[in-house]
């Protein structure tokens, strides 16, 4: 299904408009059902990140785990430094390791301790799509924090169907209507068909109505 800026602005118009007010910002998001697609096969999955051009309002919450100079660095970027002796007092408190793996939603690691972090850390990380991405010791992180706090995670399993937040209900309209257009322009660009294998998008809030972008 093709979907034009105009259809994307009226349904961002017509969730704002009928969301009522919170004692909390509510989440913007896309319901995002796809066709033709064997979501059986691992292949066919998808498994990515779309960096939103407004990000996504909110705080995105990143671990770094490292070392020295570049754990010194992270102290001032990151929510949370995680030194390397602290590792393996994670893998043996369980309870913890999760809480971690929870609370942050991107995690960096020096490459050098990658290794260690799959063992220790890869069981909690690795189902929930979060295992670090390696960096040099001597590298500076600043442009990848920056990058990942614009970042959302695409993460399909074995359904057609799929959830992800693209925005806050006090953005701007416009800056709404462009991140769901990144989003669009990255599933037309990764799907086989194109956007023939999308069977249809809603945009959503926490607690208001479910519309449907474009024609049915």
């Amino acid at each position: 299904m093709a979907i034009t800026t105009e259809a994307i602005a009226k349904a961002v118009g017509e969730v704002k408009t009928q969301t009522k007010k919170r004692n909390f910002v509510q989440s913007i998001d896309l319901a995002i059902n796809l066709k033709d697609i064997d979501m059986t096969q691992p292949g066919n999955r998808i498994d990515d990140e779309i960096v939103l051009p407004n990000g996504r309002g909110k705080e995105i919450r990143i671990a770094l785990i490292g070392e020295g100079e570049l754990a010194y660095q992270a102290k001032k970027l990151v929510n949370r430094v995680v030194q390397k002796e602290e590792l393996e007092e994670l893998a043996k408190d369980r309870k913890e390791a999760k809480k971690l793996a929870v609370e942050n939603d991107y995690f960096i690691c020096q490459a050098d301790l990658m290794p260690t972090v799959g063992r220790f850390l890869g069981p909690v990380l690795g189902p929930r799509g979060k295992m670090p991405k390696p960096v040099s010791p001597t590298a500076n992180i600043k442009p990848l924090v920056t990058r990942l706090k614009k970042t959302v995670k695409v993460r399909t399993k074995d359904k057609a169907t799929f959830h992800l937040g693209v925005a806050v209900e006090d953005m701007e309209e416009k800056g709404i209507i462009e991140n769901i257009e990144v989003v669009i322009k990255f599933l037309e660009d990764k799907l086989e068909k194109g956007s023939n294998n999308i069977k249809s998008i809603y945009l959503t809030s926490t607690m208001g109505p479910s519309i449907r972008i474009g024609d049915k």
